[in-house]
């Protein structure tokens, strides 16, 4: 029985123990062997610069006896929860590491820019690779190099949350905690509301995110008084569509749980529906304001010269009102 495994390089890389050589035949995986893959300037680290999403694959062979063995010790897996993964997937040898190639959509840069024009932050959440979501997102015009640059700073005293993982956000803020405000209803609160605060300030790219660390995201901004959209495709984005003020879900891509957690349904999948959204809500908001405005205005100038007159003149000065 063969068993094959993919995944992100990191977690695959540190499940294998061999690797194919040169040669075609099954060698020992070495620390020097994983700093050339993981290390800085290592083939991981090549990929994400050329913004490339990074697959590795790996496999295992048991023979019979060893299989049956693994069969019976997990229900003949009937109960995918109640595997034992660690036993099946160790000693792995390392096959591939693929770099794919996602384009940005024409546009999505200059989408970026208006939304910054329009006082809109964007964040980009992903399960990417660190290094390639931080050059997805520079290409992308959510980040500039200067703030990729003091990300990189390693300075305590200078630090910057520009660009974080997910494990590492959700450890700085603490997760959530219920409590009940005065009305007696229960809400979701950031553990560590400080910190929280402070890194929304700066963060613009979330990798290797988790569906609670975009759940964790998006209720923090909300405690802080924003307004917060979202948009997603999967079922890992569901919670923090349905979390979210307003959320937009893929029409073509998207699954269907993500549909029904969404508000908006993009039937284009393109991102430069949203600044359309944006901009015809935006109308309507101002073209009700102005209407109000004018109404407010005439009417009480009306009343007041109705009034005046009635308690000055013996006539009220407008007849027809």
């Amino acid at each position: 029985m063969r068993v094959f495994v993919k995944g992100a390089t990191e977690a695959i890389v540190e499940l294998c123990s061999n690797v194919i050589g040169e040669n075609g035949e099954s060698v020992e995986l070495d620390e020097s062997t994983k700093d050339a893959i993981l290390g800085d300037g290592g083939v991981l680290n090549k990929f994400a610069r050329k913004c490339y999403r990074c697959l590795a694959t790996s496999y295992k062979d048991y023979d019979a006896e060893e299989w049956q063995a693994i069969m019976e010790a997990n229900g003949d897996f009937q109960d995918l929860e109640t595997v034992n993964y660690d036993q099946i997937e160790s000693g792995l040898t390392l096959a591939c590491i693929f770099g794919l190639m996602d384009p940005l959509r024409p546009g999505i840069k200059m989408a970026v820019e208006q939304c910054h024009k329009s006082g809109i932050t964007v964040r980009m959440c992903t399960g990417d690779n660190i290094d390639t979501a931080c050059a997805i997102s520079l290409s992308a015009g959510i980040v500039t190099e200067e703030e990729l640059a003091q990300a990189k700073n390693d300075d305590e005293d200078n630090r910057s949350y520009v660009c974080m993982t997910g494990v590492n956000f959700y450890n700085e803020v603490g997760g959530l905690h219920k409590t009940t405000d005065k009305e007696g209803k229960e809400r979701e609160m950031i553990k560590n509301t400080n910190k929280f605060e402070k890194i929304a300030k700066e963060l613009r790219v979330l990798a290797r995110s988790r569906p609670e660390d975009k759940y964790v995201l998006v209720t923090g901004l909300k405690q802080l008084g924003h307004v917060v959209a979202v948009t997603g495709d999967g079922a890992n984005d569901a919670p923090a569509l349905a979390k979210s003020d307003i959320g937009f879900a893929m029409g073509i891509a998207g699954q269907e749980v993500a549909k029904k957690s969404a508000d908006i349904i993009l039937m284009d999948d393109d991102f430069c529906g949203v600044i359309t959204a944006i901009k015809y809500g935006r109308n309507v908001f101002d073209s009700v304001r102005k209407f109000l405005q004018f109404q407010i205005t005439v009417n009480v100038v009306a009343m007041f010269i109705v009034f005046s007159g009635s308690v000055i003149f013996s006539d009220p000065p407008l007849n027809s009102v």
